[in-house]
């Protein structure tokens, strides 16, 4: 049997579809999503504004029927990252430092996505009557501060503009309540530490700020999950971003009823939180950019230097990206 060239062309047309439609149909099937896991575990802190304000507008069970949320509040982000790396939470939220941490430990989580920065959230503090009236000044003292939380970072870039080694002073590794006694009893120095915890002493000491992190530190707050989570679940990280958004939205569009919320899921009052929503800027969360990599490798490669993580790391290597922007860089 013969067929002309038309009819041979019409074949190829036919065959070339088909074979294009199977491919796509095989990637489809290859890269669909995962049904969504039938519970969401998700831990947050007290600094944790959009997070908690999720927790309240029920935000997940709206989008999510059928998953249950189940939240966990740690006292910092070490703490955080630790429960996330033995795989008792599915999603996290920190500051820069303790992801740096967790990565040299040989944790098996990925940075997901980011709020912008937030440089006037953190400060290093001294009592009112304090002799101490720089940075420089802490040499020789004992200064409180979580150990691989971003208050470290600030610590160690605070004594290096104030010309200090970390030598040079007595880190005191405490949790925030207890470095707040230890401050409050004078048993310390000096402590470094973040919103809401340092709106919370503002008002009830007036403490003399020393150096705050504008110019030292960008202070982002990153959004963390298990490598094997983010990888199994990316349309569940997009819709957890979308949520966390509006909360940020409400906090502007609703300060009053974001103070109250905040406040009651805290425990701390109204001014304390009122004065931390106020310092806080606009905090929608987006995916990673490359700049947020290379500030995050400045911080691991400090902290390497000082000897205080056992192992250089590469952050970029942790730095996940959804399905379509991996595609676009492959």
């Amino acid at each position: 049997m013969t067929f002309s060239s038309k009819t041979r062309r019409l074949f190829i047309n036919i065959a070339v579809s088909t074979a294009a439609a199977v491919c796509l149909s095989l990637w489809g099937m290859t890269h669909a999503e995962a049904a969504p896991p039938k519970e969401l575990r998700v831990g947050f802190q007290k600094s944790s504004v959009n997070l908690t304000l999720l927790k309240q507008r029920k935000g997940l069970e709206q989008r999510l029927p059928g998953v249950k949320a189940t939240w966990f509040e740690f006292t910092a982000g070490p703490q955080m990252l630790e429960a996330l790396s033995v795989g008792s939470i599915d999603f996290a939220m920190t500051g820069d430092t303790p992801p740096i941490f967790a990565q040299a430990a040989g944790s098996n989580l990925v940075y997901v996505g980011a709020e912008p920065a937030k440089p006037d959230n953190s400060a290093v503090l001294v009592k009112q009557d304090s002799p101490v009236r720089s940075i420089a000044e802490l040499k020789g003292r004992k200064v409180a501060l979580q150990k691989g939380s971003s208050a470290h970072y600030l610590t160690l870039r605070a004594l290096q503009q104030g010309g200090l080694q970390w030598s040079d002073i007595t880190a005191v590794y405490l949790a925030p309540a207890d470095a707040r006694a230890a401050f409050e009893r004078g048993s310390v120095d000096a402590w470094v530490i973040w919103d809401p915890y340092w709106a919370a002493i503002e008002k009830a000491l007036s403490p003399r700020v020393l150096a705050t992190s504008r110019g030292l530190v960008s202070n982002h707050t990153f959004y963390l999950a298990g490598r094997t989570f983010a990888d199994k679940y990316p349309d569940v990280v997009h819709l957890l971003f979308e949520e966390l958004t509006k909360s940020d939205s409400f906090v502007k569009h609703n300060h009053a009823d974001a103070v109250r919320i905040v406040a009651e899921s805290t425990g701390l009052d109204h001014a304390t939180i009122d004065t931390y929503l106020t310092r806080r800027p606009r905090s929608p969360v987006a995916y990673l950019t490359q700049q947020m990599s290379e500030e995050q490798q400045v911080i691991a490669d400090t902290f390497h230097r000082q000897n205080l993580i056992p192992k250089p790391i590469r952050v970029k290597e942790v730095f996940w990206q959804p399905p379509q922007q991996q595609a676009k860089s492959n």
